[in-house]
């Protein structure tokens, strides 16, 4: 199932170390700001069938694109899930990021820091433009993660008030605050569905002008919609990459996306998806005896790594990621462990921009 890579037996399992996705990366090429003009980034395209590859400007992907292809993108919108402000008594600073929704109203499960100060009963203020939010501690879990109630002085709606005073969840690995424009840059032009913590990042590539190109070269754009949570990019804490468990994130597909899936898949037209979220939502669908693909909601923690079987999905727009990361993972699930680190050596030689705000690849 993992042809070429080692492997390791522990009774009747096989496992695949996660060291065996790691790749040496400078840190200069990590993107610390988004390109000048949106879609303005470089485009690695990678034949899955030959292993050629070929270097390209975004603003080019119409023409590697056919008639009769279903672009599948994921439309998400990010709110600024983080919240800078103060402890209270004392005035020390204070940081709590919203990971998800409880159920609860105004209750959410937050990472949260300094995590040894804030304890059950904590309390937190954040004020922006005018507008004040608190926050109570009022359950502690493992990781750094906390409950915290949320609500505001004077009857404002807490998601309004969310969005007035958040900032830009902006990854870790961008050593920068955020700043204004990246309300909009770490958005995509399709964004719809508030509930992500994290931008859709492949999708940050797409221009009006490019979507308008592929439409007038015939292909057909369906949306899905994942959340995406702390679970795409949680850290693999353990050895052997089949001991590693997802976090659930939500998603819905409609019954129009799945009856457009479906005519695809029948008729042997590509599906192609753009970015991980999008794959792993595509994948996370059940099919009828017959192949149609049954539209619904819920939740999937699916980890696709190698030996994953692809039901959906025949081609891949995704950036480049971490070392060791399950996004990582993923893409040499679909394009071959060693085909994608030869794939990620030729980017570092060629200078690409990595991670969140940096170039992309084409795979099919």
């Amino acid at each position: 199932m993992y042809a070429g890579l080692p492997r390791f037996t522990r009774g009747a399992e096989k496992y695949v170390k996660v060291s065996d996705f790691d790749f040496d990366l400078p840190d200069e090429l990590i993107a610390q700001e988004p390109p000048p003009q949106r879609g303005g980034s470089r485009l690695m395209a990678v034949d899955r069938s030959t292993g050629a590859v070929t270097h390209r400007m975004f603003s080019e992907l119409p023409s590697l694109l056919r008639g009769g292809d279903v672009l599948a993108v994921n439309d998400t919108r990010v709110f600024p899930a983080r919240l800078l402000g103060v402890r209270l008594p004392g005035g020390g600073a204070a940081e709590c990021f919203l990971v998800r929704p409880t159920g609860e109203p105004d209750t959410w499960i937050a990472l949260v820091h300094p995590g040894q100060r804030l304890r059950e009963g904590s309390l937190m203020r954040f004020e922006r433009s005018g507008r004040t939010l608190n926050a109570e501690v009022t359950g502690r879990h493992f990781h750094g993660r906390r409950t915290v109630r949320l609500w505001t002085d004077d009857a404002t709606p807490v998601r309004e008030a969310i969005e007035e005073i958040g900032h830009v969840p902006l990854p870790p690995y961008i050593k920068r605050g955020d700043e204004q424009r990246d309300r909009d840059r770490y958005q995509t032009v399709y964004a719809r569905e508030r509930g992500s913590i994290a931008a859709p990042t492949a999708g940050l590539h797409f221009t009006p002008e490019v979507l308008d190109a592929l439409a007038a070269r015939g292909v057909e754009r369906v949306q899905v919609t994942l959340h995406v949570g702390y679970g795409t990019f949680q850290p693999i804490r353990v050895e052997h990459i089949d001991e590693h468990t997802m976090e659930a994130e939500q998603y819905e597909v409609t019954d129009a996306t799945a009856a457009a899936l479906s005519r695809a898949k029948r008729e042997g037209r590509r599906i192609i998806a753009v970015g991980t979220t999008t794959t792993r939502t595509l994948e996370s669908l059940s099919m009828s005896a017959d192949g149609e693909v049954r539209a619904g909601r819920g939740e999937t923690a699916l980890f696709i790594r190698p030996g994953h079987t692809f039901q959906l999905v025949s081609g891949l727009i995704t950036n480049f990621h971490l070392p060791q990361s399950s996004l990582l993972m993923l893409v040499s699930a679909f394009a071959g462990r060693d085909a994608t680190l030869s794939a990620y050596r030729e980017a570092v030689a060629q200078r690409y921009r990595f991670y969140s705000y940096g170039d992309a690849m084409f795979i099919a």
